[in-house]
């Protein structure tokens, strides 16, 4: 393009001279000489403008070349359509760069916003139980036990969320790092469904592990970060399943890899939700479901920890029908 701009700008000079030229050759005696020497007039006056305006504009087009490559410190050897090409290239380039800024800069308002009413809700209960306390209430035996309990377990929710965002800023960071073993998945499940089976059974949720008829099926993973993942899906699917519903664990055997599938028939999630799922603190109804508890971190962690062990977690869900979460494990040698 710029080159077609040197050639239009020495037309542009050399038609003018051209003109010029052919009016003054009246003194050249012969027609012949005279068309002669106004095309080898023209044609010089067009190099010479064409080269002159190439030059010009070269000069111009390293300035901004050189902006484009800071690393290039020498005389740049190009031609214009290739230098056109790569500043084209760097503009669409610098546009995806503004977008992708102005998306983080939405994630990050957003993320403040979120933790900041994660936390909001705790540290403000704590508050008025401790001041009620202070105030007199601590005197009354019949709220000051309650109370404490209550600040107590506002000041634990606190705390897993502060857990859990030191445990991701050290996945993210890559600071985290995984002691690989050969760990049982038939007794891992079973030790987590244990943990729970109090919170299932007031709901009347059955917890079930579907598996081959094996004792044991062992995995190389790292068991206390493996155990969080199982923990807060679990968790999950209880607090979001139906009444007298269930939760099942199916693992199954790939070929060297071993399948899990946790799935539960409870509420479901709607579809648009599905891709922001794993963000920190999003939250698909976001009233009803601080008041279950749980850092709002629960499902990042889960994504980044499966992550880290080299494999991907995908969900399904439909509303009304309840929800699956499935991703493999290496098996152990």
């Amino acid at each position: 393009m710029l080159q077609n701009k040197s050639i239009k700008f020495a037309l542009i000079i050399s038609i003018p001279m051209l003109l010029i030229l052919i009016l003054g050759l009246n003194f050249i005696e012969t027609e012949k000489n005279i068309y002669l020497f106004a095309f080898l007039f023209s044609l010089i006056i067009f190099v010479l403008s064409y080269f002159t305006i190439k030059l010009y504009l070269r000069k111009k087009f390293d300035k901004l070349y050189r902006t484009i490559n800071k690393t290039r410190m020498k005389p740049i050897d190009f031609n214009f359509t290739k230098a056109e090409d790569e500043i084209e290239q760097w503009v669409k380039d610098k546009l995806l760069e503004i977008q992708n800024l102005k998306a983080n800069e939405e994630f990050r308002k957003e993320f403040i916003g979120n933790l900041a009413h994660e936390l909001k809700t705790p540290v403000f209960s704590s508050q008025g139980y401790i001041l009620t306390l202070l105030e007199g209430g601590l005197e009354d035996e019949t709220i000051n036990l309650k109370f404490l309990k209550k600040a107590s377990k506002n000041i634990d929710r606190i705390s897993d969320i502060i857990k859990d965002m030191d445990t991701i800023s050290q996945i993210e960071s890559n600071n985290l790092k995984l002691d690989l073993t050969a760990v049982d998945l038939v007794d891992l499940v079973q030790s987590v469904f244990e943990e729970f089976e109090d919170k299932a059974l007031k709901k009347g949720i059955k917890l079930e592990l579907i598996k081959q008829d094996v004792n044991q099926i062992f995995v190389l993973v790292d068991k206390r970060k493996m155990k969080q993942v199982f923990t807060n899906l679990i968790l999950n699917s209880i607090f979001y399943g139906k009444e007298k519903g269930k939760t099942e664990v199916i693992l199954t055997d790939n070929k060297g890899k071993i399948g899990i599938e946790i799935k539960d028939n409870g509420i479901g999630i709607e579809e648009k939700h599905i891709p922001r799922l794993f963000e920190r603190f999003y939250r698909v109804e976001k009233s009803r479901d601080r008041n279950k508890g749980g850092s709002g971190i629960g499902l990042a962690i889960v994504k980044h920890v499966i992550e880290a062990h080299k494999e991907s977690v995908e969900v399904k869900s439909k509303k009304g029908e309840g929800t699956s979460f499935y991703f493999s494990l290496e098996k152990s040698k």
